[in-house]
């Protein structure tokens, strides 16, 4: 077993890059706590989809996001399978389980428990780094900025605790600000020959969207399970589900680890931080378009969709057609300007949907999305050419 004690070491750089990564049975084991997470705050939006419902399920979402996107990282550059890493993956696991049973009232009376599993957890990572400085003298000043980054965040949400509601949650801000800045702020010159491995990322994040994917399967098969069966309901949820399905398409026939060969290759760390943010508002759409899902198969048939269900459903899709249009503009995904204006003119026309789409029924409106998302689907096969019309 001692063998098993070794520190950490660099998996980037010229040796690292050599090397063929894919997704650890740990990392998969550790997405496990992550499932439950997602699934427990999209709860909280299915039960308040307005605006500020909305709202306080994105403030929720982000810190269970970002506490993935840690330890994502850490392991892209450092990860080693010792006794030592295997243990704090599990206090992490513990920390974002702890997450996901304060975040149903996230925003009330388990507040200060949620406030103190996200911190647990960021503590974990803070001590990784630290561990990661002291064993690999080259990645020293970018572990230790980091370390001491997130060290920061992590503090300002253990006094959170200490600070009354309404005020507890701008120090959570604050909080959020200082760990989203900590690798925006970095140096360049830290980064040089730090860069994160171009193959291990993008199945990650492909890993994550499947994760929140599946949220919207489980919100058709939750959906129909509540319903009477009917023809109605049963169309709902086809088409629901249609919905999810054209999505995968369109990120994973796009998304593509070539950009971030090309970045490491110029050492242009401003390819993985668009890549990073990126993602952020296409898993909060996703995540939302699965609520709105559940709510259009829950509806009355014969009645016109209220208003608040028409915008999340329209709403959630716009959003993921948004980022993906943005990370086609970058290049972070398949380079491609048609395609990246066939996402933002789509995203248009679903909010002029949810705008006048008064008195539509679910039916009619679930069933004009899923087409308007079945098109983006052919539309890229055509450009492709794997589609011809002849």
């Amino acid at each position: 077993m001692s063998s098993w004690l070794k520190p950490p070491r660099l998996r980037i750089g010229v040796e690292g890059e050599q090397e063929h990564r894919h997704a650890t049975w740990l990392e998969l084991f550790y997405d496990l706590v992550f499932v439950v997470a997602v699934s427990q705050v999209a709860h909280n939006l299915a039960e308040d989809v307005s605006i500020m419902g909305f709202l306080r399920f994105g403030f929720l979402f982000i810190p269970i996001w970002w506490a993935w996107i840690g330890t994502t990282f850490y392991a892209n550059r450092f990860d080693s399978d010792d006794i030592g890493h295997r243990l704090l993956i599990g206090v992490q696991m513990l920390a974002i389980a702890a997450l996901a049973v304060n975040v149903h009232h996230g925003l009330g009376k388990t507040s200060i428990g949620f406030a103190l599993a996200y911190a647990a957890g960021r503590a974990v990572l803070v001590l990784e780094y630290f561990r990661a400085a002291k064993h690999i003298p080259q990645a020293r000043g970018l572990a230790t900025r980091y370390g001491t980054g997130f060290a920061i965040a992590a503090s300002l949400w253990i006094v959170s605790v200490f600070v009354p509601i309404p005020w507890r949650f701008i120090v959570w801000g604050l909080g959020l600000l200082v760990d989203f800045a900590t690798p925006l702020t970095t140096p360049k010159s830290l980064h040089i020959g730090m860069l994160p491995h171009p193959e291990h990322l993008p199945e990650r994040f492909g890993l994550f969207t499947i994760i929140v994917l599946g949220e919207a399967i489980i919100a058709v098969v939750d959906g129909i399970a509540e319903q009477e069966w009917n023809i109605t309901s049963a169309t709902c949820a086809a088409l629901g589900f249609s919905i999810a399905f054209s999505l995968w398409w369109i990120y994973f026939e796009n998304v593509s680890g070539s950009a971030l060969r090309s970045a490491g290759a110029v050492g242009r760390i401003e390819i993985y931080q668009v890549w990073l943010y990126g993602h952020l508002p296409l898993v909060i759409g996703l995540s939302a378009t699965g609520v709105g899902v559940e709510h259009i198969i829950a509806s009355e048939a014969g009645t016109a969709l209220s208003t608040p269900n028409r915008w999340l459903l329209c709403g959630g899709v716009a959003l993921c057609m948004l980022s993906l249009g943005l990370l086609h503009r970058t290049g972070v995904i398949f380079r491609c300007k048609v395609r990246s204006k066939y996402r933002f003119g789509t995203a248009a026309l679903l909010i002029i949907l949810a705008i006048v789409g008064i008195g539509l029924s679910p039916l009619a409106i679930v069933g004009i999305v899923a087409l308007i998302c079945a098109i983006q689907v052919v539309q890229d096969l055509y450009q492709s050419g794997q589609l011809t019309f002849q």
